[in-house]
């Protein structure tokens, strides 16, 4: 089932511009609309409303994260992956790709497109053999002056 916008929707058009698959369409500062069958309930729309006008296929609204930065990523265990693609293959985002590493004789997932990431976590719910989590990446330190 698709997700679904509510009429807290102020039509600032950022669902648009992060659905990989074009499934939202309104115009701007007009309430959006999810076409449900182009939806992949991947949840990018909820995480990015600043208006919090995202509900899920259940009807519990969508939790905003409103820095792209927190959002989580996937991690591959080298060790774990069995280089079978179904994770880069799978991603909506196509933010995933496959390299050999040093040492290893298969090539591994690796996350190549960090910024396209939309932290659906097909990747690591498709992974066969677990070798993929979200995490949301550590943020840099700030430094704090003294006065």
């Amino acid at each position: 089932m698709a997700y679904r916008i509510t009429t807290e929707c102020n039509g600032c058009t950022a669902c648009v511009r992060l659905c990989p698959t074009g499934a939202i369409a309104g115009e701007r500062k007009a309430l959006h609309a999810v076409n449900p069958s182009l939806c992949i309930e991947c949840g990018a729309c909820g995480r990015v409303c600043p208006q919090d006008a995202v509900q899920d296929a259940f009807g519990i609204a969508c939790r905003r994260i409103p820095k792209l930065s927190l959002w989580p990523k996937p991690v591959v265990d080298a060790k774990i992956c069995v280089s079978c693609r179904i994770c880069i293959e799978g991603c909506p985002a196509s933010c995933l790709a496959g390299r050999m590493d040093g040492g290893e004789k298969h090539e591994i997932a690796f996350l190549a497109e960090p910024k396209a990431c939309i932290s659906c976590g097909f990747c690591e719910a498709d992974c066969p053999v677990e070798a993929i989590r979200l995490v949301v990446p550590e943020q840099p330190a700030v430094e704090v002056k003294q006065s």
